[in-house]
C-alpha cells in the first residue's frame, strides 16, 4: 500500500488554537490518504494566544519527513520582520520542494525566511500594509482568500485556512472527495469571493437586498450565456448598482464569479462523467470546447483530457 500523505503543522509560540486544529481536521477527515503530525521549533511545549499552552508530539526532525508542512497563525503582536533561530533552523530541515501552506500571519514566517520572494502571496488583509513594507519583493494579493503558487500556498484568516485545506485536498484527490471532506466538517466546500467581502467600509452600505438570490439563480442556469443585464435584472437593480452590490457582497466581479462556478461545475464533470469536452462546455455555460480548455488551462494551467487523466485514470480519453 502507498503511504499516507505527511502534513507537518509546525506550531509557533502564540499559536492561534482554531487555526492549529484545522490541518488536522480536514486532512483527518479524508480517511486514510494522510497522516497529520504536530511539531514546534524545538520540540518543546508552545503557549497560544489562549490561556494555556500546547503540548507537541514532535520535534523539528519530523519536518524533513514532511510531504506537505502547515505554519498555522500566531498573535498578531508576536509578528516580526526577522526569525528566532529556532525557527530558522527548523525551516531550513524542510527538503526543498516540499509543499508549504500558511495561515494569516504564518506568511510572515515565510517571507522572513525569503521563501516568497518574487512570489505572488497573501496575508490577512489587515496587515497587508505591514507585509508590504517589510517585504517588497513578496506579490501580495491582500483581496484573495488563499493563492496557490506551486509549492506555496499562503491563506488569510482564520476560516480561510480551511479554504486552503480544502483546495489542496482537492487538488491531491478531486472534487468529490474534497465535497465529502467538507460536508463531514459542516463547511462549504468553496467560497466565493475573497477579503474584500469581509473588511469593514468606513460608510454604511445602503440598506438594501443583496445579490444572493440572483447566485442561487445564476448556479441553475450556467449553461445559459447570462449577461450582466439579466443578472441585474433578475435582481431589479441598475446594471451599476447590481455590479457595485455584487463585488462588496462577493469580492469579484459578476463575470469573473461567473467563469469561476462555470470552471468548477467543469472539473466536477470531467472527474466524475464520461462526456465529451464539447458537451462539458455546453452545460456549464462555455461556448465551445475551446472556449473551455482555455479558461481551464489559465484557471489551473492544463487541458481537460489532461485533468481527467489525473483524476479518472491514464487511460482515459
Amino acid at each position: 500500500m502507498t503511504p499516507p500523505h505527511r502534513v507537518v503543522v509546525l506550531a509557533l509560540d502564540g499559536v492561534y488554537p482554531f487555526e492549529l486544529g484545522i490541518p488536522n481536521r480536514v486532512f483527518g477527515t479524508a480517511r486514510s490518504r494522510y497522516e497529520v503530525l504536530t511539531c514546534s521549533a524545538d520540540g518543546e511545549p508552545v503557549t497560544t494566544s489562549a490561556d494555556f499552552s500546547v503540548a507537541v508530539g514532535h520535534g523539528p526532525e519530523v519536518l524533513a519527513t514532511a510531504d506537505t508542512v502547515v505554519l498555522p497563525p500566531f498573535d498578531i503582536s508576536l509578528v516580526r520582520r526577522g526569525l528566532p533561530p529556532k525557527l530558522e533552523a527548523a525551516l531550513a530541515a524542510v527538503p526543498p520542494g516540499t509543499r508549504i501552506v500558511s495561515i494569516c500571519t504564518g506568511a510572515f514566517v515565510l517571507a522572513a525566511a525569503g521563501r516568497l520572494d518574487g512570489r505572488r502571496a497573501t496575508t490577512h488583509w489587515a496587515l497587508a500594509d505591514t507585509f508590504r513594507a517589510w517585504f517588497p519583493a513578496v506579490h501580495l494579493d491582500p483581496d484573495v482568500l488563499f493563492v496557490d503558487d506551486g509549492d506555496l500556498l499562503t491563506s488569510a484568516g482564520a476560516a480561510s485556512g480551511v479554504d486552503v485545506c480544502l483546495h489542496v485536498v482537492r487538488q491531491d484527490h478531486g472534487t468529490a472527495v474534497a465535497n465529502d471532506v467538507a460536508r463531514a466538517c459542516v463547511v462549504p466546500p468553496w467560497r466565493d469571493g475573497g477579503q474584500a467581502q469581509y473588511i469593514q467600509h468606513p460608510v454604511p452600505e445602503e440598506q438594501a437586498n443583496g445579490t444572493s438570490a440572483t447566485r442561487h439563480w445564476a448556479l441553475e442556469r450556467l449553461h445559459e450565456p447570462l449577461s450582466l443585464a439579466e443578472l441585474a435584472g433578475h435582481a431589479r437593480m441598475s446594471l451599476r448598482t447590481f455590479a457595485r452590490r455584487f463585488n462588496e457582497e462577493v469580492g469579484t466581479s459578476p463575470g469573473r464569479w461567473l467563469i469561476q462556478q462555470r470552471i468548477a461545475r467543469a472539473r466536477h464533470l470531467l472527474e466524475t462523467t464520461d462526456l465529451a469536452v464539447d458537451d462539458v462546455a455546453a452545460q456549464v455555460g462555455f461556448a465551445t470546447g475551446t472556449s473551455l480548455r482555455e479558461h481551464l488551462h489559465a484557471a489551473i494551467g492544463v487541458t481537460p483530457l489532461a485533468y481527467r487523466r489525473t483524476f479518472r485514470g491514464a487511460g482515459v480519453e
